[in-house]
């Protein structure tokens, strides 16, 4: 079977892990699924998942611990599934590693365009390593930023995002193309985990020494990755 894709399911509730793994079994993904945040650290860790679907209320270790915890050793995308829509979730969700999020219920055609753009996005990182622009490095496997040979610290949502516009240096990149991108849906103007990760990847790099290269915000237009000194 030509690289079928496998996601792990991390859901207590029974029949919404069944549901979710029918639906995506139909739609030729190889599926685990993990009832509590304890097993599903143990199964990330041996089964190394193409993506990990991961519920926030878990028993024994809640999804924000167990996303944390993954990302010492884990690089893969992780989707988080949430009852509830408070911003406060959602940043602390992207603030241990998440790439995205879905509210509940879930609408199936969402989930699924959700998971086809972090599969296609993993994939596309995997084909272009690294992008070097003066002395600022990114580097898609590590999902890490250096600055002469220091550490950005960003979260793998930021890099994520700073990635993206890097790819198209000079070039202005929309808002609805950028969570088109990010998220595999239209921009529905309610979307706030973009505004999120640009202002807090724009304050890191303007905070950061040495650093040639900015995000500007176009006005009407989008964002544009391009050197401190172009207008």
């Amino acid at each position: 079977m030509a690289n079928v894709k496998h996601i792990l399911v991390v859901e207590d509730d029974s029949s919404l892990a069944e549901w979710i793994s029918d639906y995506l079994l139909d739609h030729g993904y190889s599926i685990t699924v993990a009832n509590q945040g304890d097993y599903a650290l143990a199964m990330i860790a041996e089964e190394r998942p193409d993506l990990v679907l991961l519920d926030v209320m878990l028993p024994v270790k809640n999804g924000f611990d167990v996303c944390k915890e993954a990302r010492a050793f884990y690089t893969g995308p992780i989707l988080f599934m949430t009852a509830c829509v408070e911003d406060g979730d959602e940043i602390q969700g992207l603030e241990v590693g998440a790439d995205d999020y879905l509210t509940k219920p879930i609408r199936p055609q969402v989930m699924l365009a959700r998971i086809k753009a972090l599969l296609r996005r993993a994939t596309d990182d995997n084909i272009k390593q690294q992008l070097v622009f003066d002395s600022l490095i990114l580097n898609a496997a590590a999902k890490s930023v250096t600055i002469d040979q220091q550490v950005l610290d960003l979260n793998a949502n930021e890099f994520d995002v700073l990635w993206l516009l890097a790819l198209k240096v000079g070039t202005v990149v929309s808002r609805t193309d950028l969570i088109a991108e990010l998220r595999g849906i239209e921009y529905d103007g309610f979307d706030r985990s973009i505004d999120i990760r640009i202002s807090r990847l724009r304050k890191k790099l303007h905070e950061a020494k040495n650093q040639p290269y900015k995000i500007k915000t176009i006005r009407g237009k989008g964002y544009l990755f391009c050197r401190e000194d172009e207008s």
